[in-house]
């Protein structure tokens, strides 16, 4: 644990659950089609002024999942020269594991940030 993750105050259980919700809700998108970015989207709208914690992570959970919105985009495209197949599935597997690791460590009460986010929220 970094020295400024030792500083911020340890968010509440509630904080932590809406936080880890911010996250997970982007697993919606395995049965309704754009679920991916509804769920961040809607927790976060709905949650975000009750902790910063929640409102941080909902924006973090939300920017991710619109860089794996594009990415995905990108393969679909490249599918016409076959490397998109393989480019898919390596996003797909990548959201979903980053999706976990991000709900786990909210849960936890740490901030988490992905890896190879474009943050368009601010």
């Amino acid at each position: 644990m970094s020295d400024e993750q030792q500083l911020l105050p340890i968010p509440s259980k509630e904080a932590r659950q809406w936080a880890m919700f911010c996250h997970l809700s982007a697993l919606l998108g395995i049965w309704i089609p754009f679920g991916t970015l509804i769920g961040p989207l809607i927790l976060w709208q709905m949650k975000r002024e009750m902790d910063p914690f929640v409102d941080a992570q909902g924006k973090e959970a939300l920017n991710f999942q619109i860089t794996v919105a594009i990415a995905s985009a990108i393969c679909f495209l490249l599918m016409v020269v076959i490397i998109g197949f393989f480019l898919f599935g390596l996003v797909a597997i990548g959201a979903l594991v980053l999706t976990i690791i991000g709900g786990v460590k909210a849960n936890e009460g740490v901030p988490y940030r992905y890896p190879f986010t474009w943050r368009l929220i601010k």
